[in-house]
């Protein structure tokens, strides 16, 4: 299947406007994960949180919604949330683990599970894994050049990033700027031209924008674990839902960019293969 093995696609918002009033689109990770939290389903979550330069994100383990929130919006450069589970078990003592993470990331994570050897004491402690949807990453000296060079603005006057309509977009406190998608071609991180995943296939849960209406997540529940929590969510009242067939532009835009991303980094892959250069398919 394009979009991985999958129980069910659903439209979804937070409810709680704290929460809508920073969020990305509709705050599935950082409801989901404070539901789980307040739930006691975990004991805290390794999220991308600010760092000490703007647009520069450095691993949290937020132990409260108030730090989740904190932690809320895409940042579209790499946080190394992996690295912190570790520290999450070890140093802060956390049996029930939740974390959010990208498809390259959560492929690291299902392997130690897998494999668990060295990391035996982490692996059977992820509670809840939630996945973001993801074409490509940046780092931030990419980020710095879109912005401070292309935009003719500066990294730190941007309040929020956004990728649609074939455009990458920030918004400052005074005006949305943007620049076409394919002048980012070329920028991003090596290792997104050979990554097949754009829905983040082995989490618990999935979500993204993609599919959905301003303002709303496209959610993908994947295991029993992620259907059982979503579920539970949404009947406490803390997400909202709609049926995918009642939304524009709906699962067929997913799926179209999902298979758009696996056909370009097979092609990738393939090229690298016949230049005798390792690859990791």
């Amino acid at each position: 299947m394009v979009l991985g093995t999958y129980k069910e696609a659903i439209s979804a918002r937070a409810t709680d406007k704290a929460i809508q009033n920073v969020a990305q689109d509709g705050g599935i990770v950082t409801a989901l994960l404070s539901y789980a939290l307040e739930e006691k389903i975990i004991e805290g979550a390794v999220v991308a949180g600010p760092g000490e330069e703007e647009w520069k994100p450095e691993p949290l383990v937020a132990m409260t919604p108030e730090e989740l929130i904190s932690a809320a919006g895409t940042k579209y450069t790499f946080s190394p949330n992996v690295w912190m589970l570790k520290e999450a078990v070890r140093q802060y003592g956390l049996e029930k683990v939740g974390t959010v993470g990208i498809p390259c990331q959560l492929m690291g994570i299902r392997k130690m599970q897998s494999y668990p050897f060295g990391t035996r004491f982490i692996a059977d402690k992820l509670a809840l894994i939630v996945g973001i949807f993801c074409m490509e990453n940046f780092p931030r000296a990419s980020l710095e050049t879109f912005v401070d060079e292309k935009m003719n603005s500066s990294l730190e006057s941007v309040e929020k990033m956004d990728i649609g309509m074939g455009k990458f977009i920030v918004n400052t406190q005074d005006d949305e700027l943007n620049i076409p998608l394919k002048e980012t071609h070329g920028y991003e991180q090596a290792g997104c031209n050979v990554c097949k995943d754009y829905t983040a296939e082995l989490a618990d849960v999935s979500t993204g924008s993609v599919g959905s209406p301003a303002g709303w997540s496209t959610v993908l529940t994947r295991t029993d674990t992620g259907a059982s929590i979503f579920k539970d969510a949404v009947d406490a009242g803390i997400i909202e839902t709609k049926s995918m067939d009642d939304v524009k532009p709906g699962l067929g835009l997913l799926e179209k960019l999902s298979t758009s991303k696996k056909d370009k980094s097979q092609k990738e892959i393939d090229k690298r293969r016949d230049m005798g250069l390792p690859v990791p398919f």
